[in-house]
């Protein structure tokens, strides 16, 4: 499981994270670049060396091919830092059109002007092959700004094959959701296939190798995504499962082989060489294609085994969770009832009216909205702001009794688990308030920049030493730090202080 976890993560990183993806590509053309270098200056010969002593010429190894060649890699590797990690991407945001077209146009110059002086000292040996000085010159600049065009257009050949690859995978869920045939690992490997048949091109390699790298390799992503999911699927009732696979790889491979030659008839126009790489397909699917598409298969299955079980572990969090939610609302209701209760006797029926109005919209919200996953803060500050109300009926003809609210409306379309921050004003209620000693109660409540800012403050008071909750702060402060552990896990921040006269909580919580 850690390898396929190692495997998501880093195609993870690939499509989220672009610049993961830059520094592969600056270290990868950093190290080629270093070793050119090396092998530059580990060599003591010169191809060329031979064409200047038959132009009887004298060949000088420093001046004639190791600068040279040192200026033409530095270049190479600038050109290709400013294109790829500077020119391109502003391209392709379309951001600095201008600007990014005359850099491509002064790097083609670049190419040409500084590859043309260049020859004038490693192609020396040309001096003595035209009429003129000039004609020599010109031959050279010429071949310069030739060869500079096509690493402008091999570059461009790049980043459309790197670009269309990055599409690809950003979209590979979509993709596989529509087509199951194609898988996210295939759409990987067809775009590393991309870039190294891209490689063959540059290097100029010979047209047998192209040709079977072009053939080989998108038989095998094919026969690889279809073993997922149909060969290997199939197979697995049967007796030997990998056996009947290979049957069938087999099967396949042979089928395959009369449009694989004809594939290579197009590629290579050569008979023989069309009909060799059609058989050696064969071989190369069943002795690596289908072997490593069984050993990823197996391994997935394993994966999915595993994520089965960490799902059921998941739904005991959940049921553990809502089993701390089922002990928060009853202490709610029966706190809202004593405080109507407590109304109705010393106050007329309007107040009680106005009292039941506030205890219905509390009840319609827990009982459609608090079994929510998420719930608009809107209504979560409404509903506490119900409850403030409802005790503050209850505590207004006590002139020492304060309660003070700041609570800000939040407009922003914004989601928040239910009955999160009830508990703490329940609390402060709970043990804030006294009918014999002056009390106070705050709440603040601020939103900003996708964080919400929590404050409640309450006065103490000793408590009686026959009072059974003495010590005891309750299940409702217990509960909801389980519940911001398991809903907002390094996303909240919780701080309770507590004084001999002042009980104060804060939360700041990222939404």
């Amino acid at each position: 499981m850690l390898s396929s976890l190692y495997r998501n993560a880093t195609m993870g990183n690939l499509i989220i994270k672009p610049t993961y993806l830059n520094k592969v590509e600056f270290w990868a053309s950093t190290t080629i670049f270093i070793f050119a270098v090396f092998f530059l200056s580990t060599t003591t010969t010169s191809p060329t060396k031979e064409l200047f002593d038959d132009a009887n010429m004298q060949f000088n190894y420093y001046g004639n091919y190791f600068f040279p060649q040192l200026i033409r890699y530095i270049t190479l590797y600038l050109a290709f830092l400013l294109l790829n990690f500077t020119v391109a991407p502003k391209l392709i945001r379309k951001e600095a059109l201008f600007q990014s077209i005359f850099l491509i146009i002064l790097t083609f110059f670049v190419f040409g002007t500084v590859f043309g002086i260049l020859d004038t000292y490693a192609k020396n040996y040309l001096f003595r092959e035209y009429l003129t000085e000039q004609a020599t010159y010109n031959a050279m600049f010429q071949n310069s700004f030739h060869y500079a065009f096509w690493l402008m257009l091999m570059f461009g050949f790049y980043s459309i094959i790197k670009y269309t690859g990055l599409y690809l995978l950003e979209n590979s869920e979509a993709i596989h959701s529509r087509y199951r045939v194609i898988s996210r690992d295939g759409l990987a490997a067809f775009v590393l296939w991309m870039i190294s048949m891209f490689l063959l091109l540059l290097i100029n390699a010979e047209a047998e190798l192209i040709a079977g790298w072009g053939i080989l390799v998108p038989s095998a992503i094919a026969l690889y995504c279809y073993s997922f999911y149909s060969l290997i699927p199939l197979s697995m009732s049967k007796k030997r499962p990998f056996i009947a696979y290979a049957l069938r790889a087999f099967l396949i491979a042979v089928i395959a082989v009369l449009p694989v030659t004809l594939l290579g008839l197009l590629l290579t126009r050569y008979e023989d060489a069309a009909f060799g790489i059609s058989l050696f397909n064969i071989p190369f699917q069943l002795l690596i294609t289908v072997p490593v598409s069984w050993v990823l298969f197996k391994r997935q299955s394993q994966g999915n085994e595993e994520l089965f079980v960490l799902k059921k572990e998941l739904g005991r969090s959940n049921a553990n969770l809502d089993f701390l939610r089922s002990q928060i609302n009853p202490h709610f209701l029966f706190n809202t009832l004593n405080t109507l209760y407590g109304t109705a006797l010393q106050e007329n029926s309007e107040r009680t009216a106005q009292g039941i109005q506030m205890l219905g919209d509390m009840m319609r919200f827990m009982l459609h909205e608090n079994h929510q996953q998420k719930i608009l803060l809107s209504r979560e500050i409404e509903y506490m702001r119900n409850y403030l109300a409802l005790q503050s009926l209850r505590t207004s003809t006590s002139p020492d009794i304060l309660i003070q609210n700041k609570i800000e409306d939040v407009l922003a379309e914004k989601f928040i688990a239910p009955m999160l921050l009830i508990p703490f004003v329940e609390n402060a209620f709970k043990h804030g308030i006294s009918l014999k000693h002056k009390s106070w109660i705050r709440v603040t409540l601020h939103y900003e920049q996708d964080k919400l800012y929590f404050d409640v403050y309450n006065s103490t008071h000793a408590r009686q030493e026959q009072d059974p909750e003495k010590g005891e702060s309750g299940v409702g402060l217990d509960n909801v730090r389980q519940r911001l552990a398991l809903l907002y896990p390094e996303r909240h921040e919780l701080v309770i202080r507590e004084t001999l006269e002042e009980f104060f909580v804060h939360l700041t919580l990222q939404l």
